[in-house]
């Protein structure tokens, strides 16, 4: 048994071998390559410096904003009476500049990459140094938010879909059955993605109900339901901001960092106001549940939880953490359990029920809650190790069906995620309940069939308000990585290069390495401890 149980601990000891020395890369990378490097770290002098942090994220969204205004910026749909602005040109005989093109995708790329350097210097900082004012705080994020609404939905067309979901829902028809290519001509159906024009819709009953009301208020008017869709994106950030703090309070945490990681991430700004993505809106009504059931209002715990379940199936793990967790004596009988968690059942039914009721089409989307696996990613692991797998084996003269294969590795990281999950849960009284909750959903995302950024906010917005550890690394890490995966705009860049001037290539990659490397102000020596040496690696015995 001792030696099972070593051989059991290898992957986490090599797990913290290689992340010890990951992070020592990256102090070091920082220390020699940045402006970071030119500070001596002194003693923190308050926060009057928040308007520099402030303004300059204000600079890089304005930036985003600016380059995803042209026609033909390959961040958003260029197609006409989609937005109020930065439609494409109605002359077809005049070729497009690609001069433009260039400006446009490296204005973005500029804006992006100074947005996550502020904030990863800010997250920094409110890590060592707490009593951030929350004020001040959510002034920030309206003045770094605000570009962001005013751009058109930006690096996914999903809103589009929700929005001509919206207008079957509104006409009676059911999106469990029918995708939006079934009203045939629409100004609703020419924005939606091919890829999504006859797939039923996985969404749940609120969100639906929510989502043909808009149809209906905007006297069925396309570009007025995706306004007002991506204003309920909006509210949906507005709850995550409360919850965040109110969570971080009730664990005697600052809410000022929880804020920081939270609301002012890059992936909530870019993902959900930006992309308007109803993830936005499911997380806030998860963590809304989370927060009351922290101050012991179990019953509306349960409500908003169903609320959001009623959003996105996924947020039904909230609901079943909760009840374990009701009962918080560690040594409680698992049997005492079971009494808050039929009431949680009966709440989540009911709001399941009503909801339903409401959008009128019943529990149809249960069977469809597999329908986005239709995208093949690389970027879910799951997926990639099967595309893999079913080249590896037709190289090899096999055959494989990549369908089959990828039915397979799916269904293997849908049980590792549940049964993960469920460990987590086993033991979450010891370990942390709203960390294991945390890290459930990631794992959730992480092992699913696709993994999408804005999936990730569902597990680290909760860990942004109660993380432990080097779960702030990955909070961090996947915040800076996940906005690039799959964003578009590299290709038509390098392309554009191969056709540019020499002058303008150099213009283009000096502007990029200016907004990669250039010092933001002496405010940022405060995001290192004033007597902190570089983290020692460990040497192998």
């Amino acid at each position: 048994m001792q030696r099972v149980s070593h051989l059991m601990r290898a992957p986490y000891r090599a797990y913290v071998y290689g992340i010890n020395h990951l992070e020592a890369l990256i102090q070091m990378g920082e220390r020699r390559y940045t402006p970071l490097g030119r500070f001596t770290p002194g003693p923190f002098q308050g926060w009057r410096f928040l308007w520099a942090p402030g303004l300059l994220g204000f600079i890089a969204s304005s930036m985003i904003l600016a380059g995803c205004s042209f026609t033909n910026s390959p961040f958003k749909l260029n197609m006409d009476k989609t937005w109020f602005f930065g439609e494409p040109v109605q002359n077809l005989g005049v070729a497009p500049s690609e001069t433009k093109l260039i400006f446009a995708i490296v204005l973005t790329y500029a804006g992006i990459i100074l947005l996550m350097r502020v904030w990863l210097r800010l997250a920094e900082i409110v890590k060592l140094h707490k009593g951030a004012s929350v004020k001040q705080l959510w002034w920030m994020m309206v003045v770094w938010a605000t570009p962001m609404l005013i751009a058109p939905p930006l690096f996914s067309r999903d809103i589009f879909s929700y929005a001509a979901q919206g207008e079957l829902t509104s006409h009676h028809i059911s999106p469990y059955i029918y995708g939006p290519f079934a009203m045939g001509s629409s100004p609703y159906v020419s924005p939606v993605d091919p890829l999504w024009g006859n797939a039923p819709t996985p969404y749940g009953p609120f969100f639906l109900f929510l989502d043909g009301s808009f149809a209906r208020l905007t006297h069925h008017n396309q570009l007025a339901t995706v306004v007002c869709l991506r204003l309920l994106e909006v509210l949906g950030v507005g709850l995550i901001g409360w919850a965040v703090t109110a969570i971080a309070r009730s664990l005697k945490r600052d809410p000022g960092e929880a804020l920081v990681l939270g609301v002012l991430n890059p992936l909530v700004i870019l993902t959900l106001i930006a992309g308007g993505h109803n993830d936005a809106i499911m997380t806030g009504l998860l963590l809304v549940g989370i927060a009351l059931a922290l101050r012991k209002h179990f019953y509306w715990a349960f409500f908003f939880c169903a609320l959001a379940t009623a959003i996105k199936a996924p947020a039904a793990l909230g609901l079943a953490f909760i009840a374990w967790n009701w009962v918080r004596d560690d040594q409680a009988k698992k049997r005492e359990r079971w009494r808050p968690i039929l009431i949680g059942s009966l709440i989540g039914f009911v709001t399941l029920s009503v909801t339903s009721w409401m959008a009128g089409f019943g529990f149809g989307w249960v069977r469809n809650l597999l329908s986005n696996g239709t995208v093949r990613s690389w970027a879910a692991p799951a997926t990639g190790i099967g595309l893999s797998l079913t080249k590896l084996g037709n190289s090899l003269g096999l055959n494989w069906s990549e369908d089959s294969v990828l039915t397979v590795t799916r269904s293997v990281g849908l049980a590792i995620a549940v049964a993960s999950s469920l460990w987590l849960l086993w033991h979450s009284t010891k370990r942390g309940w709203l960390r294991s909750l945390g890290v459930a959903l990631v794992l959730f995302v992480m092992l699913g069939p696709v993994v999408q950024p804005w999936y990730l906010v569902w597990g680290l917005l909760l860990l942004a308000a109660c993380y432990k550890g080097r779960e702030h690394f990955w909070l961090l890490a996947l915040s800076i990585a996940s906005p690039f995966m799959g964003l578009p705009g590299a290709g038509e860049l390098v392309n554009g290069f191969r056709h540019a001037s020499i002058w303008l290539v150099v213009l283009s990659c000096t502007i990029l390495l200016v907004f990669l490397a250039a010092p933001m102000g002496s405010w940022t020596q405060w995001s290192w401890p004033e007597d902190r040496p570089l983290k020692k690696v460990p040497q192998r015995r």
